[in-house]
C-alpha cells in the first residue's frame, strides 16, 4: 500500500495517476475531503493536524507522499504546516512507513546563485522560514535513522489542470481570459519552471528507488531556460497569434497588497522575479538518465490543447 496525504491537488493526483500507472494499484488517497483518482483507490478523509488521524491515514502503508498544500497565507502556515508534518512524520515511525516529502524552493536564498541540493538555507520571508523549518524537521529525522526518508524538491510550477503558481496566473489564466499577460519584476531572467506531471513521475520513480532515500532531490527541469519574454514569445508561436505582456513593477504589487490579500502573501516571493533562477537537477539526471523531461514547447502545446478541448 502506498499513500499520499494531500492528494486533491494537481501534484498529488498526477502522482496518483503516475502510480497506478507504473508501480501499484494499492494507493490510498488521504486528503480533508478525499476524492478517488484512480477507480481502484482507497479514500480516507482525514484532518492531518489531528495526530490519531495522521496514525490512521499511513497504517499499513509501505511509503506516504507527504504532498499537502495549504492556501497561501503566512499565519496558518506558521500554525498549520509545522504540526501536521510532525504527525505525518510520526505516524510513519509508529507504523513503519517510508515518507517522501514533496517540497518546493522557498527555503532557498533567493538570489541569482547556483541552487544545487547542498545550498544552505536562507529564506527570506514568513513563509520561507516556515518550508526551512520543515525541510530541517525531515533532515533531522533521516540524520537520526529513526525515519527512512527523501526530500524531493520542485521549483516553480507550470501546467495543466489545477496547477496553481505565479506563472499559471499571470500568463495561461490569462491567455484563456484573453487578457494582456503580466510579469512580475523582470522579463530578462532566466527562469526555472517544472512541469507538473514531470515532478509527479519523477517523485513516484524517487519514491519506488529504495537507494534514494536518505537524501534530497533536485526535481527534473527543462533545462533549456528562457526568460519570460523568450517563454512567452514560445508560447505566441503555439497558439498562433501574439500574446502581449506588461511587465509590473515592485511599486504596482505594494499598492496592490493594500487591498488585496493574495498580493499582500505574494510580497514575500516576488525576489525571485528580480534575478535569473538558476535551479541544478544534475543529480537526478545523472541517477535517472532515462527519465523524459517535458520540454517548454511539449508542455504549452498541452496547456493550449486541454484549453481547446474544455
Amino acid at each position: 500500500m502506498q499513500v499520499i496525504l494531500g492528494a486533491n491537488g494537481q501534484i498529488g493526483e498526477e502522482l496518483a495517476r503516475e502510480l497506478k500507472r507504473s508501480y501499484t494499484s494499492e494507493i490510498r488517497i488521504v486528503s480533508r475531503e478525499a476524492k478517488k483518482v484512480n477507480d481502484t483507490d482507497i479514500v480516507f478523509s482525514a484532518d492531518l493536524s489531528n495526530k490519531k488521524s495522521a496514525i490512521e491515514a499511513v497504517k499499513e502503508s509501505e511509503i506516504a507522499y507527504f504532498t499537502l498544500g495549504l492556501p497561501i497565507s503566512s499565519a496558518l502556515w506558521e500554525k498549520q504546516f509545522p504540526l501536521i508534518l510532525r504527525n505525518v512524520i510520526d505516524a510513519c515511525k509508529i507504523n513503519g512507513t517510508k515518507l517522501v516529502f514533496f517540497d518546493n524552493t522557498y527555503m532557498y536564498p533567493q538570489d541569482g546563485r547556483l541552487l544545487t541540493e547542498e545550498t544552505l538555507f536562507d529564506p527570506v520571508g514568513r513563509k520561507g522560514k516556515v518550508r526551512r523549518e520543515m525541510a530541517e524537521m525531515v533532515l533531522k529525522e533521516i540524520e537520526s535513522g529513526e525515519l527512512e526518508a527523501v526530500i524531493c524538491r520542485a521549483p516553480e510550477f507550470y501546467g495543466p489542470g489545477k496547477t496553481q503558481s505565479v506563472t499559471n496566473t499571470l500568463i495561461f489564466n490569462s491567455i484563456k481570459e484573453n487578457k494582456k499577460l503580466k510579469v512580475p519584476l523582470r522579463d530578462d531572467k532566466l527562469r526555472s519552471l517544472i512541469w507538473t506531471p514531470d515532478a509527479s513521475r519523477a517523485t513516484a520513480l524517487i519514491g519506488n528507488t529504495p537507494d534514494a532515500f536518505g537524501q534530497t532531490w533536485h526535481l527534473p527541469i527543462d533545462d533549456n531556460m528562457l526568460n519570460y519574454n523568450q517563454f512567452i514569445n514560445l508560447a505566441s508561436k503555439i497558439y498562433g497569434k501574439e500574446l502581449k505582456y506588461s511587465v509590473v513593477p515592485k511599486f504596482v504589487f505594494k499598492i496592490g497588497a493594500r487591498f488585496n490579500e493574495r498580493v499582500k502573501e505574494l510580497q514575500e516571493l516576488l525576489p525571485r522575479y528580480k534575478y535569473d533562477n538558476l535551479f541544478d537537477d544534475s543529480k537526478f539526471k545523472k541517477r535517472f538518465p532515462e527519465f523524459q523531461v517535458t520540454t517548454y514547447k511539449q508542455g504549452i502545446e498541452q496547456i493550449k490543447n486541454e484549453k481547446l478541448l474544455k
